[in-house]
């Protein structure tokens, strides 16, 4: 009997043993059931896919498909870190190196769920290699793993001025689309009767660029200071006039005790 002999099924799920090489000793399980939610998704259709868990941080997609490739054709492969929704594809896009750390899950979607019924069937005597020496798909490991990952972490120039490029003219398309369904619909009204009014600039929109961004912040940099040497000036002024105010004060108090002083002496003649 195989080291590797185990039960075909646990707890509904098909079981498949598996080696990372020929030259391992440990092996490792995966265990896999037809994909069954309450709300499935376009991209996950529930008739036509695999749910597999157990999933090691080695494993990718080339080599789910190599072990899952004798039950059909397949559609699509998907690792995720947890069961549920993918990320969205658009983001996907944006962060191709966002892979999935650790051990994860994935689905497997084939083109017709007839793929799906002959993977329920399968039994696995020998653990599957992951890696096989000698043939293309081996796993990439260690250094040369992490210089790899370190690469694709930048874009290449030419295809990323080439993406953006396209949005810009996916997206002058798409506003003059706009532009010129709003001058149909100007003045038709909808069923209830309402016309919809659009405002319109005559200001023509100028683009600001660096030489007229650096203009605008000195302006307002100049602007700050006016104000601040304005209110500099202000309180100046109020503390000139409250000296002046008290010095009054101080006059007419000195005067008060002079004349008190002289009416004592009879000396004071207001006349």
């Amino acid at each position: 009997m195989s080291a590797y002999t185990v039960s075909h099924e646990v707890g509904g799920f098909r079981v498949v043993p598996v080696k990372f090489s020929e030259k391992s000793s440990a092996g490792h399980m995966l265990y896999y059931k037809e994909h069954s939610v309450k709300e499935s998704e376009d991209t996950k259709p529930t008739d036509r896919t695999l749910f597999v868990v157990n999933v090691p941080p080695y494993c990718n997609e080339e080599c789910l498909q190599r072990l899952f490739g004798g039950c059909g054709g397949m559609e699509s492969v998907i690792l995720q870190a947890k069961a549920g929704k993918e990320l969205d594809a658009m983001l996907e896009e944006i962060y191709p190196i966002r892979k999935t750390r650790g051990f994860k899950i994935a689905y497997i979607v084939f083109k017709d769920d007839s793929s799906v019924v002959r993977a329920m069937k399968q039994k696995y005597k020998e653990p599957f290699i992951l890696s096989p020496e000698g043939e293309p798909g081996g796993l990439v490991t260690g250094y040369r793993k992490w210089c790899s990952e370190y690469e694709a972490r930048w874009e290449d120039p030419k295809q990323l001025q080439k993406k953006a490029d396209d949005f810009m003219i996916e997206f002058d398309k798409r506003k003059h689309e706009e532009k010129e369904q709003a001058k149909v619909e100007e003045g038709v009204p909808d069923d209830d009767g309402w016309v919809t009014v659009t405002r319109k600039s005559t200001k023509p929109v100028v683009a600001r660029s660096e030489r007229k961004q650096k203009r605008l912040q000195a302006k307002e940099k100049k602007k700050r200071e006016e104000k601040e040497l304005m209110n500099f000036y202000t309180f100046q002024s109020r503390e000139s006039k409250r000296e002046h105010i008290a010095e009054l004060r101080m006059k007419f108090e000195e005067d008060k005790q002079r004349i008190t002083q002289m009416r004592a002496a009879r000396k004071f003649k207001p006349y």
